[in-house]
């Protein structure tokens, strides 16, 4: 099968072998992967696979069923599935674990259904598992909580705005162009700050300040986000866009009781990520098929064009997720 590796900071389509599932694995011919910055990073050497997975780059797939692993009970052959991978996806088959595997409704197709899993299990890890961002607290009359969400233009932006609303928050962004900031109301988001043209603390001291902030960019963020993060707020790190080290102010962590939390998926214990894959199949899914929900799907490329996909990213020409068409 052709996939797509990363030897010295190149992108190489070559041939590998099909793999064989293990006993609770899927075998799934992919029809579609989603593109994200984890896998711009892997290819640059600078976010290894974890031990004993792919060296494939790619983190979520959708495609068909063709081999089970004998401890497999929930699938069969010939089923339409779509999922999160530790690795592989960027590849004309590629293993799924059944405990993140699901069948992919009758109305999205791969390439929709291929944009989900990064986005919105990153949203609600970061904003309901760990931001503890629940609806009934809304709806038992307790304050709206306020959240701030960085690089809301992105995949996992877009999700977590709406996600974010749905929840009952007032919701605040950054981003850039004037396109992006129109496709960030459109989600929802009630207040959108270029972050080029405007301080983006000062803006959101003055619109009241963010319980919640999720945090994209990193060390050159960190200080305009205490300076906005209310007493008892959470910032949550999930990327490194503006570096890896920065200053942090313990007078203001102190005073303001404030509290900053990591965060990744993909190292996750398998257990964490399958607790996730549910909450996409039983909470979100339905919500997209009704159409409460958007797939916000900006690009596609073709498999053998994952470079010019990558660049694509790394450029911030995107309003929502890439996905890689992939055909054997």
């Amino acid at each position: 099968m052709l996939a797509i590796t990363a030897t010295n900071h190149t992108l190489q389509l070559t041939d590998h072998p099909i793999p064989n599932p293990a006993a609770t694995q899927l075998l799934v011919k992919v029809a579609a992967a989603g593109v994200n910055r984890a896998d711009l990073m892997q290819a640059q050497g600078k976010y290894p696979p974890l031990p004993g997975e792919s060296e494939i780059l790619g983190l979520e797939i959708a495609g068909e069923v063709v081999a089970l692993g004998q401890g497999v009970t929930d699938f069969k052959v010939g089923d339409k599935v779509f999922g999160l991978v530790a690795g592989g996806a960027y590849a004309g088959y590629c293993l799924l674990e059944q405990s993140l595997s699901i069948l992919q409704p009758n109305t999205l197709d791969a390439v929709a259904a291929a944009s989900l899993p990064e986005a919105w299990m990153t949203a609600w890890l970061n904003l309901v598992e760990i931001g503890q961002l629940q609806l009934d607290h809304h709806r038992a009359g307790q304050p709206t909580k306020r959240v701030l969400i960085h690089a809301g233009a992105s995949g996992v932006g877009a999700a977590a705005i709406q996600l974010a609303k749905s929840l009952g928050a007032w919701v605040a962004v950054t981003t850039s162009s004037p396109h992006k900031q129109a496709f960030c109301r459109e989600l929802g988001a009630d207040l959108v700050i270029d972050y080029r043209a405007t301080d983006f603390a000062a803006e959101m001291r003055a619109a009241g300040g963010a319980d919640l902030i999720l945090d994209t960019v990193g060390g050159s963020y960190l200080a305009a986000n205490q300076r906005c993060l209310n007493r008892d707020g959470l910032m949550v790190v999930i990327g490194l866009l503006g570096g890896v080290e920065a200053q942090l102010n313990l007078g203001v962590l102190l005073v303001k009781r404030q509290r900053i939390a990591g965060s990744t998926l993909r190292s996750q214990p398998l257990a964490v990520k399958a607790q996730l894959a549910r909450a996409l199949r039983e909470h979100i899914v339905p919500r997209i098929v009704k159409g409460e929900y958007r797939v916000t799907l900006d690009r596609t490329f073709e498999l053998a064009q994952a470079a010019q996909a990558h660049a694509y990213l790394a450029d911030n020409q995107n309003l929502g997720k890439v996905v890689l068409r992939v055909a054997e």
